[in-house]
């Protein structure tokens, strides 16, 4: 997209990461003079809090550098009814959220956008996604840089939330942006890439749960075995597919199934146990964004390259449509496929996201 021939007002969600601080510099340089808004979300005090002072700071020092405006925009009640909620819910049934993807629809694009995005024309994120225009649409597209895309934590956006965001790094090389804000000499330039989930910040993930589940003790079981071979503080803090943090000797384990009724954690042994792995899935309530997939019931699955998790590449397969809803087949097995985690579908050479869905198994190695 070319910057320069953008009509209208701008608001940049700036984090005080490098990536949105060259966002702002990519549009001063087009003669865009973006308002720039960083959203609280964090709680203050308490050891579950997340400071956002130094990102406060360097987001400030960026504005100064351009001469613009900042705003923080306060939504902390409204991020811990509906993400934390939403991921504690989940986390009750035994599945695996994504708090994160929910962050996006409901927070940065949901309560921004009523409080104060709804006021802009355009709304522009350090995403590493790219908008692509079809037919007259505007669709998702994926990142230039494939280990960064991150177009799997937007795929729940609604077609008038992506209809007027913007992406200014997309088409990018992480490499490139960093080199950027260095010659910018951007306040943000050397910080490095925040990690893990965005409302922990530096908690631990087991001590939040515990916070909200508390503890209660449960059986590992080998599978393959039937035999008790530990103990577990509570099955909500284990995933489909997790390796580490078992405490069991003789590894490496992994857990392969939960019983979420008798509270019991199965796991298998071994690098190349094929328990861990599936070729099939669903997926349950399946969000599009821009347009419907075109696969109708009954017809010969369509291929597709998909994601299961937030990784650094995409994977083939095809997708089919039947009675009980949309079926995913991968060509080659997946690793640890974690019920509640979303399945993000696109088309065949991975240029659209056509959105996602919440994965349920089916035909697994691992059930029984």
């Amino acid at each position: 997209m070319n910057y320069e021939s953008i009509k209208g007002s701008v608001a940049v969600l700036i984090s005080g990461g490098v990536d949105s601080a060259v966002v702002v510099h990519l549009l001063c340089e087009a003669g865009v003079k973006p308002d720039l808004h960083y959203i609280k979300i964090g709680m203050d005090g308490e050891d579950s809090s997340c400071t956002a002072e130094e990102d406060i700071e360097l987001s400030e020092a960026t504005a100064r550098k351009y001469g613009l405006k900042l705003e923080v925009t306060d939504l902390q009640k409204e991020y811990w009814e509906q993400v934390v909620g939403y991921a504690i819910e989940r986390i009750k049934k035994g599945l695996t959220p994504n708090p994160d993807v929910m962050c996006n629809r409901l927070i940065k694009f949901g309560a921004f956008e009523e409080k104060v995005g709804c006021h802009y024309d355009y709304i522009a994120t350090g995403h590493y996604a790219t908008n692509v225009i079809r037919d007259g649409k505007m669709w998702l597209g994926t990142a230039k840089d494939p280990v960064k895309d991150q177009t799997d934590f937007l795929a729940q956006l609604s077609y008038k939330q992506l209809s007027h965001t913007l992406f200014p790094i997309g088409h990018l090389m992480k490499e490139e942006v960093r080199q950027i804000a260095l010659d910018a000499k951007l306040p943000s330039a050397r910080r490095k890439d925040s990690q893990g989930i965005c409302f922990l910040g530096k908690i631990n993930y087991n001590d939040f749960i515990r916070r909200f589940m508390g503890e209660q003790e449960g059986k590992i079981i080998d599978i393959e075995t039937g035999k008790v071979v530990g103990k577990h503080k509570g099955f909500w803090f284990h995933t489909i597919g997790q390796r580490k943090g078992l405490g069991l000797s003789g590894g490496p384990w992994f857990v392969v199934k939960k019983n979420i009724k008798k509270n019991i954690i199965f796991v298998a042994n071994g690098w190349n146990t094929q328990l861990q792995y599936g070729h099939d899935f669903r997926l349950a309530d399946f969000h599009f964004i821009t347009e419907p997939l075109p696969v109708q019931k009954g017809e010969e699955p369509m291929p597709i390259q998909f994601k299961v998790r937030h990784v650094d590449h995409f994977m083939p397969g095809t997708i089919s449509l039947d009675d009980e809803g949309y079926h995913i087949h991968s060509d080659a097995p997946i690793q640890g496929i974690a019920p509640g985690q979303f399945g993000c579908i696109y088309d065949a050479d991975a240029t659209v996201c056509y959105g996602s869905g919440e994965i349920g198994i089916y035909k697994m190695k691992n059930e029984g």
